[in-house]
């Protein structure tokens, strides 16, 4: 196929980098516009980043020379653009999120990171091998807001719910009702952008805090498993959620230390692992670029998973569980690991615009 010509909102920033390197050999999306705030507008590519560019390869040399447009720029947006990625956040999350609708108004999909959108009713917030079905609400939200026939909004949700939503969605799907959830946070420095990467007082700490993040942590499981109405996305309220978010000396990855209740009696750790090895989601069945195969990988050894040994798996976009087991307290526990700007950022992305594309949101060339 012809590919598709997107842009990048946000650009400059880690999320807006990372997307310039999962992008940049994409069989399905090509890189025509790269936006960013005025302080970067005008400039080449590669001299808004300057030394700020924290990625492990060199910037393409089909990006670099790019004049960065500003995002307020609408009348510069190259006119081959049918999609956008966007890492923008403005001053306050009404701005942003109005921002958003401002691109959806003028024909464009936006899919985003940001977390504005995230509990805007007739938004979708996608983890795609959980919820594909959330798509449906599109037509609605266009109608509801006026929007061209090509123009809509939709979100990822928080980086580090990734880590393990897709596992417990899997049990839920097998016929295993979950009551109670319990989880403690790992989280990554890139999860905090280039401020946390360049901090001083988070090299070698322990941080037991990160504002705002248990909030998104405990309430955004309910949007994600919930169902679709005619006009909006009714959150599910039978899982009570507990959370406690910590950053630690990391560069990428985020670790979950989880605990479930089941509503009856748990199932055997057999078949635990069973289901979490044999689960396919849509973006599998699909063979979508950027779905990992598979989309659990499960680790018997009892010290894993490691951000070191395992982050990278299914090219980061894989979720990675172990040190399953009975609790004491709670019917299981285990461990699960995600790559947090990857997966938990523009992959995740990037794996939602594809499904987006496959299933006739976002016209093919």
């Amino acid at each position: 196929m012809k590919k598709i010509k997107v842009g990048i909102l946000g650009a400059t920033g880690v999320v807006g980098q990372n997307y310039v390197k999962l992008l940049v050999d994409h069989p399905w999306f090509e890189i025509v516009d790269v936006a960013a705030s005025k302080r970067s507008a005008g400039k080449r590519y590669d001299s808004a980043v300057e030394e700020k560019w924290l990625m492990d390869i060199e910037i393409p040399a089909s990006i670099k020379s790019k004049t960065v447009r500003d995002v307020r720029d609408y009348d510069n947006i190259p006119a081959e653009v049918k999609l956008f990625f966007s890492a923008t956040e403005l001053d306050d999350k009404q701005a942003t999120r109005e921002f958003e609708f401002e691109y959806a108004a003028k024909g464009y999909p936006v899919v985003s990171n940001s977390s504005a959108n995230r509990w805007t009713s007739d938004v979708p917030m996608i983890i795609p091998e959980i919820n594909p079905q959330h798509l449906d609400i599109i037509p609605a939200q266009q109608q509801t807001r006026d929007l061209p026939k090509t123009g809509f909004v939709t979100v990822k949700p928080n980086c580090s719910i990734q880590s393990y939503l897709v596992a417990i969605h899997a049990l839920r799907e097998a016929g295993f009702a979950i009551k109670d959830i319990q989880v403690t946070t790992l989280q990554a420095l890139s999860g905090a952008g280039y401020k946390g990467l360049t901090s001083e007082i988070m090299k070698d700490n322990v941080i037991p805090y990160i504002g705002g993040e248990e909030e998104k942590t405990e309430r955004e499981p309910s949007k994600i498993l919930g169902t679709v109405s005619e006009t909006w996305i009714i959150p599910e309220q039978s899982i009570q959620m507990s959370a406690l978010c910590t950053r630690v000396p990391v560069v990428d990855g985020h670790t979950a230390v989880v605990h479930l209740n089941f509503v009856d009696d748990a199932p055997s750790l057999e078949t635990i692992q069973e289901v979490w090895n044999n689960f396919l989601g849509e973006p599998q069945a699909l063979d979508l670029p950027t779905a990992p195969k598979p989309a659990i990988v499960f680790q018997e050894e009892a010290d894993r998973p490691q951000v070191k040994l395992d982050v990278q798996n299914g090219r980061g976009m894989a979720i990675t569980i172990g040190r399953l087991e009975k609790d004491k307290f709670f019917d299981i526990r285990f461990v699960a690991l995600s790559h947090n700007t990857v997966r938990g950022a523009a992959g995740g992305a990037i794996l939602t615009a594809e499904l987006l594309v496959e299933k006739g949101y976002i016209e093919r060339p």
